[in-house]
């Protein structure tokens, strides 16, 4: 870890604060009769975290130039499609998790069936607000809204998942890579990629922007892998060791703890050099980057 980031990374708390406050006015029942439904989609979305996706999409935003609070509609769709693959990750078919963000996980207070279903409310309800709420050209909201879905889908994180839960994935180092880009990273990546297209910009910026969103999906992984096992549960808010129960391919589990900590910082690298192409005020990204990266103990 570089000198210049050592410690405890400055994080963007008050783009947190505008999507926290976003998330907390959304509703989504008209009748009592699905009141606790709703209940428990909010249990889920209002529960905390960093809200690092729907931050990168407005400090994207404002790399280009643009008031942050424009694309909160979409920011926010982003963060209910991540909670909801949360709420179905932590189902006994799954990982069977009880602790989320550090309160019980959805089917734990709500039962499994209401759990599904919530999560499947989620996703609607994103799409719903993305493509109702959000203001901007027609075409622009549409191309965003397509590579929002494909992030989230089969050639993204659902097919990530399944990758990592059926073993189905090569077994070398590329393989490794390519399963938690997609599980992880195209819904990190479509964070900025959406904003770009919302915001109509084009030429040389926008390819460092997506390099830039590529390779911080890399280092949140490899992050994640290493908390996994050297976090405790009150700092990670959910148990750790899921992926040792479970048997899974992590990136301390093919490189080792030292080694996957050096690969962390490499793609920290990568991501922050990625920006110095992108131009505009890019300041708000590279503390998202480091803050990423210093998660790790």
């Amino acid at each position: 870890m570089s000198a210049a980031i050592s410690g405890s990374a400055v994080y963007p708390v008050e783009l947190q604060r505008q999507v926290d406050a976003y998330l907390e006015g959304i509703r989504f029942s008209s009748e009592s009769a699905t009141a606790r439904l709703e209940e428990a989609m909010r249990h889920s979305l209002l529960a905390g975290g960093k809200r690092i996706r729907p931050v990168l999409a407005l400090a994207t935003s404002e790399a280009l130039g643009r008031a942050p609070e424009d694309v909160l509609p979409f920011a926010a769709a982003i963060e209910m499609i991540h909670t909801y693959s949360l709420i179905h990750d932590d189902l006994p078919a799954m990982d069977d998790d009880a602790l989320r963000r550090g309160k019980p996980t959805c089917h734990v207070v709500y039962g499994e069936d209401v759990a599904i279903l919530a999560g499947d409310g989620l996703f609607a309800e994103a799409l719903r607000l993305a493509l109702t709420e959000q203001q901007g050209p027609p075409m622009g909201i549409i191309a965003a809204a397509r590579a929002l879905t494909a992030a989230a889908g089969v050639d993204g994180m659902v097919g990530g998942q399944y990758l990592d839960v059926t073993a189905q994935g090569a077994s070398d180092a590329a393989g490794l890579r390519r399963l938690h880009e997609l599980k992880t990273g195209r819904l990190i990546a479509a964070s900025v990629e959406c904003v770009v297209l919302l915001c109509g910009a084009s030429g040389p910026a926008t390819i460092g922007l997506g390099r830039f969103a590529a390779e911080l999906g890399v280092v949140f992984q490899i992050v994640d892998d290493i908390l996994d096992v050297t976090g405790d549960d009150d700092e990670l808010g959910k148990p750790s060791g899921t992926d040792e129960r479970h048997g899974r391919r992590t990136y301390v589990s093919e490189y080792g703890l030292e080694r996957a900590r050096e690969l962390a910082r490499e793609s920290h690298a990568e991501a922050r050099a990625a920006l110095t192409g992108a131009g505009g005020s890019t300041e708000r990204l590279e503390q998202i980057a480091d803050y990423i990266l210093t998660r790790q103990t």
